[in-house]
């Protein structure tokens, strides 16, 4: 199993930007696909982004799309998202994920391997 670890998370006020930095082991990252997704206390954990294994396919969740932006680096084992016009609404704990299958990239269920996550918090 892939172990991932996000980095980058913190405090921005409204309208900044925040990069984040999911680190993965294993020989195999490029296999998998990656996904960001977000909670918040008393809601159900959600979608932000994803990208295949290649990169070649990318998907946004329409909350997000404009304004964040997912790319992946396979020879350093690492999957970004680039935040920017950040809005209050956007505080969640941020997750990074993987999984090896195709399968439905909006469901937290479709995968494999998840991280920590890395609080962002936006102020108003």
């Amino acid at each position: 199993q892939v172990q991932l670890v996000e980095s980058g998370g913190g405090l921005v006020q409204a309208g900044g930007s925040l990069r984040l930095s999911c680190a993965a082991s294993g020989r195999t990252f490029s296999v998998y696909g990656m996904g960001w997704f977000r909670q918040v206390p008393g809601k159900e954990r959600e979608f932000v982004a994803s990208i295949s294994s290649s990169g070649g396919s990318i998907y946004y969740a329409d909350s997000v799309k404009g304004r964040f932006t997912i790319s992946r680096d396979n020879a350093k084992n690492t999957v970004y998202l680039q935040m920017n016009s950040l809005k209050p609404e956007d505080t969640a704990v941020y997750y990074c994920a993987a999984r090896a299958a195709r399968g439905s990239y909006w469901r937290a269920s479709s995968y494999d391997s998840w991280g920590q996550g890395t609080q962002v918090t936006v102020s108003s």
